[in-house]
């Protein structure tokens, strides 16, 4: 069952149909978009409010992509070091136990 949840974003207010298990993570969502469209806001005077949505949403989708990045770099790197210590372990194990 959704539930309307109410959000601030650029002092207006938004009502966002969401299921309670979602609730606080479309208010954390709703606080960083506006975090960040005033940081735009702030910083580009006379950009108009698409504009600034625009550069927001770009900025957001960047810092998702280099994060996706990151965390795939991570993986890669467990997975070598995984299997470099599977190797190491099997050449110490006698054969019959390989």
């Amino acid at each position: 069952m959704s539930d309307p949840v109410a959000v601030r974003i650029l002092d207006r207010e938004y009502l966002i149909a969401c299921k309670p298990e979602e609730r606080k993570g479309l208010v954390a969502a709703a606080a960083y978009l506006d975090g960040k469209l005033r940081e735009l806001r702030d910083s580009h005077r006379g950009g108009g409010l698409e504009r600034i949505a625009i550069l927001a949403g770009l900025n957001i989708a960047h810092e998702l992509l280099d994060q996706q990045q990151q965390q795939a770099s991570s993986s890669e790197n467990l997975a070598q070091h995984l299997q470099a210590i599977k190797t190491k372990l099997e050449a110490g194990l006698p054969t019959s136990l390989q």
